[in-house]
């Protein structure tokens, strides 16, 4: 294989990899592992780099990239796919909480007021002070689940 067919494969296989991560939730421990052990990874690259800066250069040539300053690059950019896929896994996902807390607030709120003997549905007259109703039920709230 040539050194150029050589590149485009490890390139094809880091959008591979970052389109796998698409698809897969990021919130266990396996995945942490993973993480830490890449980032633990690239401080040792990046140490061995700015120690010794011909070493990148030598394994750019190896993959068939001229420069070590342009393998960075691929790699950075490789880098900078996989956190932008990371996080719009997890904004997905704290979307997807902030809705199921909204929603439990606004029943947990609706029943209090139930119990309290206040009207159900939009308030006759708008009070300044919304989270009042539930300061002043704060004991009957059921506990957050950690």
């Amino acid at each position: 294989m040539s050194d150029q067919i050589v590149i485009q494969v490890i390139l094809l296989v880091g959008v591979g990899i970052v389109a796998a991560l698409l698809t897969r939730t990021t919130a266990n421990a396996r995945h942490q592992a993973i993480r830490r052990i890449l980032l633990v990874g690239f401080v040792a690259v990046a140490a061995t780099s700015v120690i010794f800066p011909d070493w990148l250069t030598w394994l750019a040539r190896r993959v068939g990239v001229g420069r070590g300053a342009d393998l960075l690059l691929y790699a950075l950019v490789i880098a900078f796919l996989s956190f932008i896929a990371t996080s719009y896994r997890r904004l997905g996902e704290l979307e997807r909480r902030i809705t199921v807390l909204t929603r439990e607030l606004a029943l947990t709120r609706s029943r209090l007021e139930a119990a309290a003997g206040e009207p159900e549905g939009p308030r006759a007259a708008p009070t300044d002070a919304p989270a009042q109703s539930l300061h002043d039920h704060r004991t009957a709230l059921p506990p957050a689940d950690g």
